[in-house]
C-alpha cells in the first residue's frame, strides 16, 4: 500500500458463493488486485469487505475481478429528480458530488430530462445518502409521496417551475420595461432628455433605481441564492456568472446614485437598466427553455399516457374495477370495445381486432382469438374479449419500453464527453477573461475607462452562459430516442445510437430475418390430364406421415386451400429419394428428380422450370400418380415482406449488405440475387456466426448485425451495434444495442437514417454553442472597439445568450418531424 493517501474499506455483495472454497476463490481473486491490503469474505452474509488504496484501484476494477472469478457483484441503479440546474456546470457539480460517495460506481446527469442515473454498490451506500450528497451540492431532489406516480410528480414540478418562471417574467417586464425606455430614449431622442433633466434631474436616478431594485432582488433573487452556493462549492455556474454581471451594473450604478461627487467628471452613468433588463431576458430565455423541454419529452408522454390506471377483474363471480397495480398473474380481466388493455395476457374467451401501432409501430390492427397474447396499453377495437393477466407491473411489454426509453434519454453518447471537457473549465476561463477585459479597460480606456470597464466586463460574463452547450448532446438524444420508439426502434443508450450512425457494413441472418422463418409450399404446377385439388390432397396426404420440414410445408400448403386429407392404406419413406404411400387406392410417390428416374419416369419436359425454381433458391419436387408423372413443386423459405425494399434503402444510405447463413452456398447466393445483397457468407454454424462478424471488422469497418436476438445473441454482442428483430412483446433482448420492436426489417434503414439525423443534430447544436461563445466573448469584450466602433451592450449579451439556448433546443424538436426512408 502506498502512504501518500489514506486506504478505504468498502463492502461488496456477491452472488453465487455456494461453499468455503468459492470463499477462498473469491478472497485470492480479489487479493491479487493491485492496491488491495486486506480481504474478508463472508459465506453467510455474502459479502467481501476489502481495503485498498483509492490511488492504486477502484470500486469497479474489484468488482470486475469478482466476475472473473466466476460471482456476480450485486450492484443497484437508482434513478434521481434533480431540482434546480441551469447548465453544464450544473450537472458536472452533481455528478462530481455523487461520484465522491463511497460505493458509487457511476452518475450520469442529464440536464434535459432533469435526472441523475446512479450505479451503486446496496452494501456500502443507501439511496437516502445518495440524495443527501444532492442537497449537499446546492440542489434539491424531487421524491413521490406513497402511491404517487413518479412521473406525476416529475409533470407537476416541471409545470410548477413554467409558472413560476412566467410569474417572474412578467413581473422583471414591468419594471424593466419603463426602466429601459428611460434610459434608451434621451439617447435616441433629444426633446426627451431636455424634459427628463428639466423634470426630474438627479431624480433620475433614484427613479431608475426604485424600478431596478423589485428586479434584482424579486425574480433575481434565484441567480443569487444558486449563484453564490456555486461558489461556495468551487464550482462556478452560469447563475454565478448572472450573479456577478448584474451585481456589477447594479451596485456601481448605485454608488453612482448615493455618491455622484466621488467619480471623475464624464464617468458617473447609471446602467441600472442593464441589470434589470439583463435579468428580464435571461428569465425570458430560461422560459422559452422550460416550455421546449416539455415538448422535448413528448414521445414519453405518449408512452405514459399509454398506461392504463384500472382494470376490470373476474373474482369471485364478480366483475371489479381495480388499480391496476393489483392485478396478479392469473386473473381474468375484461375489456370492452374502445378500451385500452391492462395487462399482458392471453385472450381466454371472444374475439378481436387490436391496434398495437404504439407497440410495434405496426399500423394495422391486429386479429385477436382464443389463444392470442394481447399487450397492456394497446387499444381494443371492435369485439369484447376476457384474457388471463400473463405480465403485470414491471413485467409488461409497455413497461420495459418505457424503462429502455428513459435509460436510453438519460445516457450520454461520446460525443458528450468533448461538450464535459470544455464546461469543466469554462466558467473559471470566463471569469479570468472578464477580470482581464476589466482590467485592460482600465487601464486603456481613456476619460471613460471605469465605465467601459464596467459595461464590457459585464457583457463579457453575460454572453458567456454555458446553457447551450448543456442542452446541445442530451435534448437531440432525448427527442431522438422518443421518435425512435414511436417508429418501433428502441435505442439501449446514448452509445448505440451515436455508433449507429458511422456503420458501413449491415450484416444479416437469413433465417427469420431475412425470411420468414418456416418453409412454405410456393409453387405447385401440375401436368396436363391432371387436376390440380386431387394431385395436391394426394401428395399432402401422403407426406402428413413426415415430419419432414419440407412435408410440414407441403400439408400447411394443401391445408391453406380447403383441401381434406385421407390416411394412408400405405407408408414407405425412402431416405435421400423420397417416399411412396398408397392413398385411396393410388399409388402415390413425391420426390427428387433422382427418384423419378429410379421409377424410370422422364422429368426432362419439366427441366426448365426445376431449373428455374433452383436459381430462386427453392427446392424442386417431383410427385408421380399411379406410375405417372403429375407434377411439380417447390419448397422454401419465403423472403420476408419488406425485405427488399430494407436493403435497397441501405444502398442508398451508402452502406454495404451482407448476409450469414448455415443454408448452403447454392439456396444462400439465390436469396442473395432477389435481394441484391453484396456479400454472402454461407454454411456458417451457429456457433460461427460471431467469427464471420469478426471477419466482416477485419476489412476495418463498422460493422452492424441484425439477427432474432436469442441464438444470434453471441454475433450481436460481437458486432460494433447489435439489432434486434423482435417483437412488441419481447423487447428485453439483453445482448442487443437497438431493439426493432415490429419485426420489419425496414427497422434498419429507419434507425440507421435517424441515428444520422440525431448526430447531425447533436454536432450543429455543439458547433453553435462553442462558435457562439468564441466568436461573440471577444466582442463581448471590446476587441471589434478600435477598429470599427463596436462594442456589446450587457441587454443584447443577454438577448444573445438566451437566443443560443432556444436555438439549441428548436433545432432538436426538429428530430420530431423526422420522416423515415422506408
Amino acid at each position: 500500500m502506498t502512504g501518500h493517501q489514506e486506504s478505504r474499506t468498502l463492502e461488496l455483495g456477491v452472488q453465487g458463493m455456494t461453499c468455503a472454497s468459492c470463499v477462498g476463490r473469491v478472497e485470492r481473486g480479489l487479493k491479487k488486485v493491485e492496491g488491495v491490503g486486506d480481504v474478508v469474505v463472508n459465506l453467510a452474509t455474502e459479502r467481501a469487505t476489502v481495503t485498498y488504496d483509492p490511488a492504486t484501484t477502484s470500486p469497479q476494477a474489484l468488482l470486475d475481478k469478482v466476475k472473473d472469478v466466476g460471482y456476480e457483484p450485486v450492484t443497484s441503479t437508482l434513478d434521481l429528480g434533480i431540482q434546480g440546474m441551469t447548465c453544464a456546470n450544473c450537472v458536472n457539480r452533481v455528478e462530481r458530488a455523487l461520484k465522491k460517495v463511497d460505493g458509487v460506481l457511476n452518475a450520469s446527469v442529464n440536464l434535459a430530462t432533469e435526472r441523475a442515473t446512479v450505479q451503486y454498490l446496496p452494501s456500502a451506500v443507501s439511496p437516502g445518502q445518495l440524495k443527501a450528497a444532492v442537497r449537499d451540492s446546492g440542489y434539491g431532489v424531487l421524491e413521490a409521496a406513497a402511491g404517487q406516480d413518479r412521473s406525476d410528480v416529475e409533470r407537476e414540478a416541471k409545470e410548477r417551475e413554467v409558472q413560476a418562471l412566467r410569474r417572474s417574467v412578467l413581473f422583471s417586464a414591468v419594471f424593466a420595461a419603463p426602466l429601459l425606455l428611460l434610459a434608451m430614449l434621451p439617447m435616441l431622442w433629444m426633446p426627451a432628455e431636455m424634459w427628463l433633466t428639466e423634470h426630474l434631474g438627479s431624480g433620475l436616478n433614484w427613479l431608475m433605481l426604485a424600478l431596478a431594485l423589485p428586479v434584482q432582488f424579486g425574480p433575481g433573487r434565484r441567480f443569487y441564492r444558486q449563484g453564490w452556493a456555486a461558489l461556495r462549492h468551487r464550482s462556478p455556474d452560469m447563475n454565478t456568472l448572472v450573479m456577478i454581471g448584474t451585481s456589477a451594473a447594479f451596485f456601481y450604478s448605485l454608488a453612482v446614485t448615493l455618491f455622484p461627487q466621488v467619480f471623475p467628471a464624464g464617468t458617473a452613468h447609471v446602467y441600472y437598466e442593464a441589470s434589470a433588463v439583463v435579468i428580464t431576458l435571461i428569465l425570458l430565455g430560461k422560459y422559452f427553455e422550460a416550455i421546449a423541454k416539455g415538448r422535448s419529452s413528448e414521445a414519453m408522454k405518449k408512452l405514459l399516457g399509454l398506461q392504463v390506471r384500472t382494470a376490470r377483474v373476474l373474482r369471485g363471480g364478480s366483475e371489479l374495477e381495480l388499480p391496476t397495480d393489483e392485478v396478479l398473474v392469473g386473473d381474468i380481466v375484461s375489456v370492452r370495445p374502445g378500451e385500452k388493455i391492462p395487462v399482458d395476457g392471453e385472450l381466454v374467451s371472444g374475439s378481436s381486432y387490436v391496434d398495437e401501432s404504439m407497440i410495434t409501430g405496426e399500423p394495422v390492427p391486429v386479429a385477436k382469438e382464443a389463444g392470442a397474447g394481447v399487450v397492456g396499453g394497446t387499444i381494443n377495437q371492435t369485439g369484447a374479449f376476457q384474457f388471463r393477466a400473463t405480465k403485470i407491473g414491471a413485467d409488461t411489454a409497455l413497461a420495459q419500453i418505457i424503462k429502455l426509453v428513459e435509460s436510453a434519454q438519460g445516457s450520454k453518447p461520446p460525443i458528450q464527453g468533448l461538450a464535459d471537457t470544455v464546461v469543466a473549465v469554462f466558467v473559471p476561463v470566463v471569469l479570468g477573461i472578464a477580470a482581464l477585459t476589466f482590467l485592460a479597460w482600465m487601464l486603456f480606456g481613456g476619460p471613460q475607462a471605469l465605465s467601459y470597464a464596467l459595461v464590457n466586463t459585464v457583457a463579457v460574463l453575460i454572453i458567456a452562459c454555458p446553457c447551450a452547450m448543456g442542452l446541445a448532446t442530451p435534448v437531440s438524444v432525448m427527442v431522438g430516442t422518443g421518435k425512435a420508439a414511436e417508429l418501433g426502434v428502441l435505442f439501449r443508450n446514448g452509445a448505440a445510437l451515436e455508433s449507429l450512425q458511422a456503420v458501413q457494413v449491415v450484416a444479416l441472418d437469413k433465417t427469420g430475418t431475412l425470411t420468414q422463418g418456416r418453409p412454405q409450399l410456393t409453387d405447385f404446377v401440375v401436368l396436363p390430364g391432371f387436376e390440380r385439388a386431387g394431385v395436391l390432397s394426394l401428395i399432402a396426404s401422403a407426406e402428413e406421415r413426415s415430419e419432414h420440414p419440407i412435408a410440414r410445408a407441403v400439408v400447411e400448403g394443401a391445408k391453406r386451400e380447403g383441401l381434406s386429407l385421407s390416411e394412408p392404406q400405405s407408408f414407405e419413406a425412402l431416405p435421400g429419394f423420397g417416399l411412396a404411400a398408397t392413398i385411396q387406392g393410388r399409388q402415390v410417390n413425391v420426390g427428387a428428380d433422382r427418384y423419378m428416374q429410379q421409377l424410370g419416369l422422364d422429368v426432362t419436359a419439366l427441366q426448365p422450370q426445376a431449373t428455374r425454381l433452383g436459381d430462386e433458391g427453392k427446392s424442386p419436387l417431383y410427385a408421380a400418380i399411379d406410375g405417372q408423372l403429375a407434377a411439380i413443386l417447390a419448397v422454401a423459405d419465403p423472403i420476408k415482406a419488406g425485405s427488399l425494399e430494407a436493403v435497397q434503402a441501405l444502398h442508398a444510405q451508402g452502406v454495404r449488405v451482407a448476409m450469414i447463413t448455415g443454408d448452403n452456398a447454392g439456396t444462400a447466393n439465390a436469396v442473395a440475387r432477389q435481394l441484391g445483397i453484396d456479400t454472402v457468407l454461407a454454411e456458417v454454424l451457429p456457433t460461427g456466426k460471431s467469427d464471420a462478424i469478426r471477419r466482416l471488422q477485419a476489412q476495418g469497418q463498422q460493422v452492424a448485425f441484425v439477427g432474432d436476438g436469442i441464438n444470434d445473441a453471441p454475433a450481436l454482442a460481437v458486432a460494433d451495434v447489435g439489432l434486434a428483430i423482435g417483437t412488441g412483446t419481447d423487447v428485453a433482448v439483453e445482448t442487443a444495442d437497438v431493439i426493432l420492436m415490429s419485426g420489419d426489417l425496414r427497422g434498419v434503414p429507419n434507425a440507421l437514417a435517424l441515428s444520422r439525423a440525431t448526430l447531425n443534430n447533436i454536432r450543429l447544436n455543439l458547433f453553435w454553442a462553442f462558435a457562439y461563445n468564441i466568436v461573440l466573448i471577444p466582442v463581448a469584450a471590446g476587441a471589434l472597439f478600435h477598429a470599427l466602433g463596436w462594442l456589446l451592450s450587457p441587454v443584447l449579451a443577454a438577448a444573445a445568450m438566451g437566443f443560443s439556448s432556444v436555438f439549441v433546443l428548436s433545432n432538436a424538436l426538429r428530430l420530431r418531424g423526422f420522416r423515415p426512408p422506408v
